[in-house]
């Protein structure tokens, strides 16, 4: 699956884009003036419970919040 193909399957199953994941993790204070600080690990629990989220979707996001890949990685 690309990465678009992962970001298009959360936006289904949460309603969510990726700009609002960010917004959230900077709400739990995940972040710091954009900037991740915290582990993969908890990302991805937040997301797995949060959100229902399998392992690899959550990953996705966490690259997304880490910066490694965005909107239009392919």
């Amino acid at each position: 699956m690309s990465f678009q193909g992962y970001l298009k399957t959360i936006k289904q199953q949460t309603g969510k884009d990726p700009a609002d994941f960010r917004a959230m993790a900077a709400e739990k204070g995940f972040t710091e003036d954009g900037v991740l600080t915290v582990k993969a690990t908890e990302i991805t629990n937040w997301l797995k419970a949060d959100f229902g989220l399998g392992h690899g979707h959550a990953m996705a996001i966490y690259a997304v919040l880490k910066g490694t890949k965005d909107e239009h990685s392919v």
